[in-house]
């Protein structure tokens, strides 16, 4: 397979983990950054090894060698960017929140039907044996009847200059760490009838950041029957961003379903008793771009795509009404300024 060729929009810190490593696990070729501080691009650059740096997203996108983009920049860049690059032709893999709201998501889903690209929303949890596993014991029938799905993710607090609590860069706990959670509870609704139905949700606005939530609380009902709680948190004293499911004879706990090379267990607990399977430590992240570069390349299907994105941030807009907030402001080109340098 000749390795894909992939642009980023920014140098992000998060990028290292995200896709510098995995990059170099699976021959993927970065071929060009741009950053607001070109600096900085070229510095990133020099340190990983990407051939070209560029003056602004919009060069990255109309660089004629690359196929792809990765779009990490703060939540409101990632609709107007993820458009951009369809509009030139280029396959898109983005950081979550897919957009900031759902009718942005929308506008980027019906951007892409009828184009052959792949655009790839990067859940990357889903993508690892440890997510994969927990459905095999799911769809095996270990743990009988899917009763309850619990989600959390706690984090601590960001600065306060972090853009995270910024609501013009479609900030907030839920956007940031929710979205997992949320997303969680989708998936796993597919063993219980189906997609799960917003019962209320509660949360707290971070002071001095009006609209912008601190933590929030989801309850869901699933077509079968069955509930879920969806937690987070960017004001915790502690990590937790654990995955529980509960059946009628069973249960099944993994403590840590975002950084399994932190923690790689699967803790089942049935009838045959407790065990506690390990399903590696290499980085989700890596096993992603195994699955979009797959995507691009023979066509393999994929879960996170535009209308499960659409799904997603459906949810997290009805959470924020149910809890007194609006959801995040959308953001054109025409608003997002610098930023998008």
């Amino acid at each position: 397979m000749e390795p894909l060729r992939i642009g980023l929009l920014g140098a992000a810190r998060i990028s290292e983990l995200s896709i510098i490593g995995p990059a170099a696990a699976t021959g993927t070729k970065l071929v060009a950054v741009a950053a607001r501080d070109r600096h900085r691009a070229e510095t990133f650059a020099r340190t990983h090894g990407i051939g070209r740096v560029h003056d602004s997203y919009a060069d990255v996108i109309g660089d004629p060698d690359v196929e792809a983009i990765y779009n990490p920049p703060a939540n409101s860049l990632h609709a107007p960017w993820n458009k951009a690059a369809l509009l030139a032709g280029k396959h898109v893999l983005t950081e979550k929140p897919f957009a900031s709201n759902m009718a942005e998501a929308i506008e980027v889903r019906d951007l892409a039907r009828g184009r052959s690209l792949v655009v790839f929303e990067g859940f990357h949890y889903l993508y690892h044996p440890l997510m994969t596993r927990l459905v095999s014991v799911l769809t095996d029938g270990e743990l009988g009847t899917l009763q309850l799905v619990e989600s959390t993710m706690l984090m601590t607090t960001p600065p306060p200059a972090d853009p995270r609590w910024s609501l013009d860069l479609a900030g907030g706990a839920l956007m940031d760490v929710g979205c997992y959670a949320l997303h969680a509870q989708r998936v796993l609704g597919d063993f219980a009838g189906g997609e799960a139905r917003l019962i209320g949700a509660t949360g707290a606005e971070r002071a001095g950041a009006p609209g912008v939530d601190e933590w929030a609380e989801a309850h869901l009902e699933f077509p079968s029957g069955a509930t879920g709680v969806a937690r987070c948190s960017m004001t915790s004293d502690h990590w937790d961003m654990s995955l529980r499911v509960i059946g009628t004879t069973g249960e099944a706990l993994i403590p840590d379903f975002l950084y399994q090379r932190n923690d790689d267990r699967l803790i089942v607990t049935s009838s045959s008793g407790a065990r506690t399977e390990h399903c590696g430590t290499a980085t989700s992240y890596t096993y992603q771009l195994q699955a979009f570069t797959s995507a691009v390349r023979d066509g393999t299907p994929y879960r996170t795509d535009a209308n499960d994105a659409v799904a997603t941030m459906s949810l997290i807009d009805d959470c924020y009404r149910s809890i007194g907030l609006e959801p995040r402001p959308g953001t054109t080109h025409g608003n997002v300024g610098n930023t998008a340098l």
